[in-house]
């Protein structure tokens, strides 16, 4: 059989399971978010003074680079989990969220004093942040993978870290709601350490999930 028959027939065959990939992707999205959200809400909960926070640049932003590289992690992901998907036209995606970050630290470095850089990158929460992200994000990498059984991945470990990569973006979203260090120098440091060991988790696991 000729390869693109056989791509083909795996994407047929993925169309006649039980459930469709558009339900799949949706119910899991869903069950990662209301995961983490329970998780985030039993272990840490919001900072105290959240509404004051609300109203700086520095805390929104968060929200911004973790809410963007969700969303365009997730939408690589379900590109992936179809066998004749050409991860390339879904890439650039995954750009938005760097250079917003990059953006950021550029901007952080401009208003602060050179002498205040370390302490901003070093931040006070830099092991809660590490324990905390994966902590949350690990329930919500597992229904993502358990959802990549509706599909036929070729390259189940990249898809598999997008799956980390969608669970870190979701978990440091909740985190960020905690998080007292607002510095894009924290974020891209600890959050950037912290979603990766996510992500290569997601990598390793994928296999598992993913065999066809």
């Amino acid at each position: 059989m000729e390869t693109d028959e056989l791509i083909k027939a795996l994407a047929a065959d993925t169309r006649r399971s039980g459930i469709s990939m558009a339900r799949a992707w949706s119910g899991a999205a869903l069950a990662a978010v209301a995961g983490a959200a329970t998780v985030f809400l039993i272990l840490l909960g919001p900072r105290t003074d959240i509404a004051s926070a609300a109203q700086t640049v520095r805390f929104l932003f968060k929200f911004l680079v973790t809410i963007a590289l969700a969303v365009s992690a997730f939408g690589l992901l379900r590109v992936l989990s179809r066998p004749e998907a050409d991860a390339r036209l879904a890439l650039p995606r995954l750009a938005v969220a760097p250079a917003l970050l990059a953006a950021g630290i550029v901007a952080e470095l401009v208003v602060s004093s050179p002498g205040t850089w370390s302490a901003k990158l070093v931040g006070t929460n830099s092991l809660v942040c590490l324990t905390f992200i994966p902590s949350i994000g690990i329930g919500p990498l597992a229904l993502l993978l358990l959802a990549l059984r509706h599909g036929a991945p070729s390259r189940p470990a990249l898809a598999g870290a997008m799956a980390g990569l969608t669970a870190g973006g979701i978990a440091a979203t909740f985190y960020a709601a905690h998080c007292t260090d607002d510095s894009p120098l924290f974020v891209a440091t600890w959050y950037t350490i912290a979603i990766a060991a996510l992500t290569l988790l997601g990598a390793a696991s994928a296999h598992r999930f993913a065999r066809w």
